[in-house]
C-alpha cells in the first residue's frame, strides 16, 4: 500500500519502495452552480450519522447559499484530479459587547472532506485556504461549532478564552473562536449571536432529501461526543 504526501499543493503517492508513483492535481476554487448537487451529495455521504443518526447537513448547504448573510467570496471546494473531494461554506455572524458595540464576524459549516480523503492533509489546506481569503477581506473573527478535538490543532481555542459567551457566564465547550488578528477581541465581553441561517425551515427537508441516495440510519460513537460536547459548558 502506498502513502500519500501533500507537497506545494500537490499529492504525492509513494510506493512501497518510496518510489514517486504519481503526481495528483489538487486545487481550491470557488464553487459553482453546477457544484451545488455534487457538494451536497458529498456533504450527507460525510455527515450521516455522525452527531445523530441521519443528518441534515446537506439541506443547511442547500438553503444558506440563498441567505444574505452568505459569502460567495468563501465558498469553496477543493478538487483531485477534477473530482470534488472537499467543500467549505462561510457565512456572516457578529459579536455584540456589553456596551453595544457590534463587531461583524465569520462563521463556517458544513466544513466538509470525503471520507474517503480524511487524515491526508487536504482538510488543512481547504481551511487555511479560506482562512487566508477570509483575511484578506477585512475580517478578523472565526467563530464556529464543532468538535475542540478537530478545531484546536488549526489554532481555535474555546470562546472563553476569548471573553466571547452566549448568554451571561455560559460559555460552551463547543463554541471555538480564531482570530486572526490576536488584538480583534481585547478588552471586551463579547456576546455570539449566530446567522439566522442557522434557523433554518426543515419543512422542505424530506422532499429535498428523497432525490438524493437513500441511507439507513444507525447509531456511531461520534453521535455520543456530539451529545456531551453539545450539552457541556466551560466553568469560571
Amino acid at each position: 500500500m502506498g502513502i500519500c504526501h501533500l507537497v506545494n499543493g500537490c499529492l504525492f503517492e509513494f510506493g512501497e519502495n518510496c518510489n514517486i508513483r504519481r503526481e495528483r492535481e489538487m486545487i481550491i476554487r470557488n464553487e459553482k452552480t453546477d457544484d451545488y448537487r455534487v457538494v451536497e451529495e458529498m456533504i450527507k455521504e460525510t455527515f450521516w450519522n455522525l452527531s445523530v443518526p441521519g443528518c441534515n447537513e446537506h439541506y443547511f448547504a442547500h438553503l444558506v447559499r440563498n441567505s444574505e448573510d452568505f459569502i460567495p467570496e468563501l465558498d469553496f471546494v477543493l478538487e483531485e484530479d477534477g473530482k470534488i473531494i472537499g467543500s467549505i461554506i462561510y457565512v456572516k455572524a457578529k459579536l455584540v459587547a456589553m456596551d453595544g458595540t457590534e463587531k461583524e464576524i465569520l462563521s463556517f459549516g458544513p466544513f466538509t472532506i470525503h471520507p474517503d480523503y480524511q487524515r491526508k492533509g487536504y482538510g488543512r489546506k481547504l481551511l487555511e485556504h479560506s482562512l487566508e481569503a477570509a483575511r484578506k477581506l477585512g475580517f478578523d473573527t472565526i467563530a464556529i461549532w464543532g468538535n475542540p478535538e478537530n478545531y484546536a490543532c488549526y489554532g481555535f481555542k474555546n470562546c472563553k478564552r476569548y471573553n466571547v459567551c452566549i448568554d451571561k457566564d455560559v460559555y460552551p465547550v463547543a463554541l471555538m473562536v480564531k482570530v486572526l488578528d490576536e488584538d480583534a477581541l481585547e478588552g471586551k465581553m463579547w456576546k455570539y449571536v449566530e446567522s439566522p441561517a442557522h434557523e433554518m425551515d426543515e419543512s422542505g427537508f424530506e422532499e429535498f432529501d428523497s432525490s438524493f441516495e437513500q441511507m439507513e440510519e444507525g447509531y456511531k460513537y461520534t453521535q455520543e461526543l456530539f451529545y456531551i460536547y453539545s450539552r457541556s459548558n466551560v466553568l469560571r
